[in-house]
């Protein structure tokens, strides 16, 4: 099976969830393809079977040009028996904002037909040791449905 993950990542953190996820994925026996935003088009998740998009949020709520640029894209697309997966980071300190790209990003995979496969995961800036085991058990899960 095929994933495409394509993250934003500013500090590092969310660069950090992709290719803990990559790894886990890869460990499973999926081919796994992995891209920065910037130099992403949408239109590779049409060749992928898991679609997992992984950002940050800025501020309150501030979607970057380079994601915003992918999310137009994305919106564009027919996703319809892809299954997808959202993740990223953000700062509480934003309250209402609080990884609102993440929530932005699955309504337009929803939007596109995509199957959701697993509940978004929000991390509060870096990656802790809780994370890091909440990833790997997420990523098996994800597996194990694909898989089975």
């Amino acid at each position: 099976m095929k994933v495409q993950i394509v993250y934003a990542s500013m500090t590092g953190n969310d660069e950090d969830m992709a290719e803990i996820f990559s790894d886990d994925l890869t460990d499973a026996g999926f081919e796994v393809e992995s891209t920065d935003v910037s130099f992403a088009d949408a239109a590779a998740y049409e060749a992928a079977d898991l679609c997992v998009f992984v950002t940050y949020t800025y501020g309150e709520g501030v979607m970057t040009d380079e994601v915003a640029d992918f999310y137009e894209q994305l919106k564009e697309l027919d996703l319809t028996g892809k299954h997808f997966f959202v993740m990223g980071s953000g700062d509480k300190s934003y309250k209402d904002h609080y990884c609102e790209t993440v929530d932005d990003m699955e309504k337009a995979f929803l939007a596109v037909g995509a199957q959701e496969i697993a509940s978004p995961i929000k991390i509060e800036n870096a990656v802790s040791d809780e994370d890091m085991d909440l990833l790997d058990q997420t990523a098996a899960k994800i597996a194990a449905q694909l898989n089975g």
